[in-house]
């Protein structure tokens, strides 16, 4: 082991995705820490292979900076797969992780190295999400990343811990429950965690196109993977039974088409008038608080009515998928 190498206390690594002035915003933050440049290298991993993003992460490891390596990654696909990678890479004993789309708090790695006592094997850092004073539903539910317990948008792992249970399940293509995996994995082999709530990461959130609810239901297939492989741990600390409200939504739109389609129109009118009403209750209670725009209320409206069946259907994609029960 080189001198150099010797000193390195932290490797941050920072998986990207086609998002240049993201990831040009975070690695400015990551430049600016009180930690000294020497004790911590930063290792950007590609998952989408361009000649912009290199030049920008070598660029940014020039004068005095911390060394910024960059990783393409062309064996897989998806946050978890690129995060191998880097972590594989890592030349340090602790790693840190975060997302292309964060701002670093100056002292984030200082607060971070901080909470790695010895015999701790993890700690989870705390992440900022600035709303406005009116936030839409889709930003209120976005910014619940806040109350994650473990989350890869700010985390410290030790290198050996990862080594020794394989880092992520590359089976995790989205950004989406791969924290949890090993979050779980972590809590299964005994490893020791840690809150370092002084460790920050700011998480503005991004621009959403409308409805954009109802596409991000898509990644409820990877809940049932998560069940699979942790069902108690899924039960107590994700969601302690089904989707009950999603499924008697589901259940009475199906019923009073069925009914309808048979000429029993009784059946059909009173399943239909109840699945409307749990649908406007639906919309009603995610409508209130939330910002008083037309467009709000739009988007919230056609969502009230979309994302239930969108929510079943992905989840019987995931049954199917992992052969595991309903999560």
């Amino acid at each position: 082991m080189s001198g150099a190498e010797a000193s390195l206390c932290v490797t941050v690594v920072v998986p990207t995705y086609r998002r240049p002035d993201l990831l040009a915003r975070c690695l400015a933050a990551l430049a600016a820490q009180t930690l000294h440049p020497g004790r911590y290298e930063i290792v950007v991993c590609d998952d989408g292979p361009g000649e912009d993003v290199r030049r920008l992460a070598l660029a940014a490891g020039g004068g005095t900076g911390p060394e910024v390596r960059y990783v393409p990654v062309t064996a897989t696909q998806g946050p978890a797969g690129a995060r191998n990678a880097g972590w594989r890479s890592a030349r340090a004993p602790v790693v840190a992780f975060t997302d292309d789309d964060t701002v670093p708090d100056p002292h984030w790695l200082e607060a971070g190295l901080a909470a790695m006592a010895p015999g701790v094997d993890a700690a989870a850092g705390r992440i900022v999400m600035p709303l406005p004073q009116r936030p839409t539903d889709y930003e209120r539910d976005a910014a619940r990343l806040e109350n994650a317990e473990f989350a890869t948008a700010n985390c410290f792992v030790r290198t050996a811990a990862l080594r020794a249970l394989g880092g992520f399940d590359e089976r995790y293509t989205l950004a989406w429950r791969e924290d949890s995996d090993l979050h779980f994995a972590l809590l299964e082999s005994g490893a020791t965690l840690v809150a370092a709530p002084d460790a920050v990461v700011v998480h503005p959130l991004r621009p959403a196109g409308f409805a954009a609810g109802i596409g991000m239901q898509k990644k409820i297939v990877f809940d049932t993977l998560l069940y699979k492989k942790y069902p108690c741990l899924y039960r107590q600390r994700i969601r302690p039974g089904p989707p009950w409200f999603y499924l008697a939504v589901v259940l009475a739109l199906a019923v009073g088409v069925a009914a309808m389609l048979g000429g029993r129109f009784m059946l059909g009118g009173t399943a239909l008038a109840l699945w409307l009403a749990l649908t406007l209750g639906f919309f009603a209670r995610r409508l209130a608080g939330s910002a008083p725009t037309l467009r709000n209320a739009a988007e919230v409206l056609v969502t009230s009515f979309l994302i239930p069946p969108a929510s079943i259907f992905w989840r019987i994609v995931g049954t199917l998928r992992f052969r595991q029960g309903f999560p």
